[in-house]
This record gives structure tokens, C-alpha cells and sequence, in this order.
């Protein structure tokens, strides 16, 4: 009988044992992942590109930048369409982007959006600043991330997202799995799509083609992401 006791007592210290274990690891991982959350906004958003470097980091795998990245841009010039007259939809359900111009479809391509943890905001916001590239860093542990010359970066905001969360669309040198969510919260678009949709969208561009904020005299244009 003492046995017996002895036995399930020492069951039942191992089930609590085990419980603990998972449950305080289980945190330790909800907090890592909540601590990536919030994207960091480069302090450099003069939107050169640094051509000294060439590696960065994902997830703990090392990135070599590919040769497009470093690409000099010939000068494009915006048509002249109404700002109203062209807008941004991304369809997180369908995993795609499709840009509009006088209600036809200029372009469409698959995207990767915010994994569950990370998911990107739905809602309409617009534009607030373009960059031709800049460095995003963040997260810790095995979620840590460091990306120099992200390409074609064009930053979002409204109301309940204000820009200090750095949610965007931009170009993608560290995977090619569009159409599958992969990303912390921004909308990852294969380079040369987010080539075309910076040079699209407003604000407009000066000369340099570097960097731009939107303003009163120069608003951005619409993105609207929705299931």
C-alpha cells in the first residue's frame, strides 16, 4: 500500500514538474516573440544604399545581398494621373497585392505577409514615407534579424497604427516564398514588384529618387489590407 502511495506520489511530482517546464518555457517564447512585435525604423532614412554591406542575418541564417539590390535606377518619371485615381489593395486571405489605376489593374503579384504572431494590420492607410533602401534590424534570440539595404521600402500608417510601428511594403532579398505568410508584420513583395509599385505611388519622387514624406502639398497614396 505504501508503495502504491509512493508511486503515484511521485507521478504526480513529475506531472507538476512537467507542466512547469512547458508552461515557464512556453512564456519565455511568448515573450520572446512579443518583444519582436514592434518593428524597429531605422535612424538612417536618408535612403542611400550602403555598399559596404553585403551580408545580413535572418533568423539566425546568414544573407548574402543579392547583385539587384545595388542596382543605380534610371530616371523614371510618374505619369500624370490623380493621386484618388490610384490605390494599393492586399489581400492577406489570397496572399496577393493588386495596384489600381482608374479602376483597371495595373499590376498584380503574390506577397508575403505577417505570420500569425506577427500579423500584418488590416485597415486603410496610406503612405507616409519612401525610402530606395535602409537597414531593418530587431528581434532577439533565434528571431533576431538584421537586413541592410531592404530595397524600395515604402512605410504605412493610420490612425491606430502610427509610424513609430514601421509596418510597410517593400522589397524582399531574404526569401522567395510569396504567397505564403513568412514575414513580422510588413508586407514582403519580390524586389522587382516593389521596384515598380515605389516608383507608382505617391508621394512623388524628387530627382534623387532616395527619400520622400508625404505632406499636404504631396500626399501618399491609399493601401488598403483586408482578409
Amino acid at each position: 500500500m505504501h508503495k502504491d502511495s509512493g508511486k503515484n506520489l511521485l507521478i504526480v511530482l513529475s506531472a507538476v514538474f512537467v507542466i512547469l517546464f512547458v508552461y515557464i518555457f512556453a512564456d519565455r517564447d511568448r515573450e520572446e516573440i512579443r518583444s519582436v512585435e514592434q518593428n524597429i525604423i531605422s535612424p538612417d532614412l536618408s535612403g542611400n544604399i550602403d555598399l559596404n554591406k553585403k551580408v545580413g542575418s535572418w533568423h539566425g541564417s546568414r544573407i548574402d545581398l543579392p547583385p539587384n539590390v545595388f542596382n543605380v535606377d534610371d530616371n523614371k518619371v510618374l505619369s500624370v494621373v490623380p493621386r484618388e485615381e490610384r490605390w494599393v489593395e492586399v489581400d492577406l486571405s489570397e496572399q496577393k497585392l493588386t495596384a489600381w489605376e482608374n479602376g483597371e489593374v495595373f499590376l498584380e503579384s503574390l506577397v508575403s505577409t505577417g505570420l500569425p504572431w506577427w500579423p500584418t494590420p488590416q485597415g486603410e492607410f496610406v503612405i507616409w514615407l519612401k525610402v530606395r533602401a535602409t537597414l531593418m534590424e530587431g528581434g532577439e534570440g533565434r528571431y533576431y534579424y538584421n537586413l541592410p539595404n531592404v530595397p524600395y521600402v515604402m512605410f504605412i500608417e493610420n490612425a491606430e497604427i502610427p509610424r513609430s510601428r514601421g509596418y510597410g511594403l517593400h522589397g524582399t532579398y531574404w526569401h522567395n516564398d510569396f504567397g505564403t505568410v513568412h514575414s513580422h508584420g510588413c508586407v514582403n513583395l519580390p524586389t522587382e514588384v516593389a521596384k515598380e509599385l515605389y516608383y507608382w505611388t505617391y508621394p512623388m519622387l524628387s530627382n534623387d529618387h532616395r527619400t520622400v514624406y508625404s505632406s499636404n502639398d504631396n500626399p501618399g497614396t491609399k493601401i488598403v489590407i483586408h482578409e
